[in-house]
């Protein structure tokens, strides 16, 4: 501590690890690559005319149908469980090209014809005049038709995948939650954002990623930390001032904001990913999101993934390695050993045969424990000592 050049000896195996992420292909692999365009399906950004047209296209299609006496209806993409398939080329769950009839002639059927219409009338709405809503604000146009904000959010989703376009495409965005703070300065729709000056609560993250532009950095890794907690207290500790770093929270389940943003950073600044969350199953299942993408929108999973992302911590493991008390374990649920059981089988899981290990231990050991868990050697005990000996360690998986 405090000898010239001691930072540069702890982060001796962060910089091997960033080496060799700027030494990877730049371009990742998609369904096109690999001749898979017509049994999987991707969405892709689509300019807001491009989405406008391609509405009106289907609209001007349900009308002449009508006309011709085929009735009203949709041939949407299947969403089931079973048509979200892990591609082990590309590391990523995608959507199978499978289609469903939806009739506004059938009972069970009619309300979902009637929704996606409005939604469809409401993003083309939206797309002329060339601004962004919150999915709040479009469930508020029509409450009576909606009756809960699910039944709107869902043939969001539905819309994507017809039109062939992200979510983010249609201009329809979610409330911010996620946030940034750290070596990082980028442009917001014309506004220079200095991430290192936004205090301890960090900068929110945008809702429309599409107006972030221009990243700049000097940082050696980003810290993707699942907790608020743990983020608040490595900013209020300026921890990126030392260990050069952009520290990112999605306060919990990953947002598609966050997601998108992470997934961008990766991308332009082309450092590794660590990552920080709790020695427990749900902890695993919040970097397999941000990593191979979630089942509901496994339709964009090309722009919503984060390849390959080190688990740092909070692992199974490090409970006996750093002594953590026993009064700051927790005892693992039936519910949680469960996940767990479940995690074990993923095929992405099995391919790591370190995280398999340390599932394994979780389970022997039906114990698990919250980043919180440091607190128990002090307040500054994650910034000050678990982390710089993680990382001159290179203790990552």
């Amino acid at each position: 501590e405090g000898r010239a050049g001691s930072i540069d000896e702890v982060l001796a195996k962060v910089h091997a690890l960033e080496s060799a992420v700027k030494r990877q292909p730049e371009v990742r692999k998609t369904l096109q690559n690999l001749n898979l365009t017509d049994s999987y399906r991707e969405v892709v950004d689509l300019p807001g005319r491009e989405v406008a047209a391609a509405i009106e296209q289907i609209m001007v299609a349900i009308a002449k149908n009508v006309l011709d006496g085929e009735g009203f209806g949709y041939s949407l993409p299947s969403r089931g469980a079973n048509d979200q398939v892990y591609l082990e080329q590309l590391d990523r769950i995608v959507l199978k090209d499978k289609h469903t009839h939806t009739s506004f002639s059938s009972t069970a059927s009619v309300r979902k014809v009637a929704i996606l219409t409005r939604v469809m009338q409401l993003v083309h709405s939206v797309l002329q005049k060339g601004i962004h809503v919150t999915k709040r604000d479009l469930f508020y146009t029509d409450v009576k038709l909606f009756k809960d904000q699910k039944d709107s959010d869902n043939v969001l989703d539905d819309i994507s995948c017809l039109l062939g376009c992200t979510r983010n495409s249609l201009h329809v965005v979610a409330s911010e939650k996620g946030v940034v703070v750290g070596r990082l300065i980028y442009n917001e729709d014309g506004d220079e954002i200095d991430c290192t000056k936004m205090g301890i609560g960090g900068k929110a993250i945008p809702s429309n990623i599409d107006k972030v532009t221009n990243f700049r950095s000097d940082a050696k890794f980003v810290l993707l930390v699942e907790k608020d907690a743990a983020f608040m207290r490595l900013a209020e500790d300026r921890f990126y001032q030392k260990f050069p770093c952009v520290i990112i929270t999605a306060k919990g389940q990953p947002d598609v904001a966050t997601r998108l943003f992470l997934s961008k950073l990766k991308r332009d600044l082309r450092i590794p990913v660590l990552a920080l969350v709790d020695a427990d199953p749900y902890g695993l299942k919040i970097i397999s999101v941000y990593m191979q993408g979630s089942k509901n929108m496994a339709f964009d999973s090309a722009n919503l993934t984060t390849p390959d992302i080190k688990w740092l911590g909070v692992r199974p493991s490090d409970l006996d390695k750093f002594n953590i008390p026993e009064q700051c374990r927790l005892e693992m649920s039936a519910k949680d050993i469960e996940t767990g059981q479940h995690m074990l089988k993923e095929e992405f899981i099995q391919q790591n045969p370190e995280w398999v290990k340390e599932i394994e231990i979780m389970l022997h050991t039906k114990t698990k424990a919250e980043i919180q868990a440091l607190s128990s050697y002090g307040f500054q005990y994650l910034s000050e000592v678990y982390l710089p000996l993680k990382l001159q360690q290179g203790d990552w998986i």
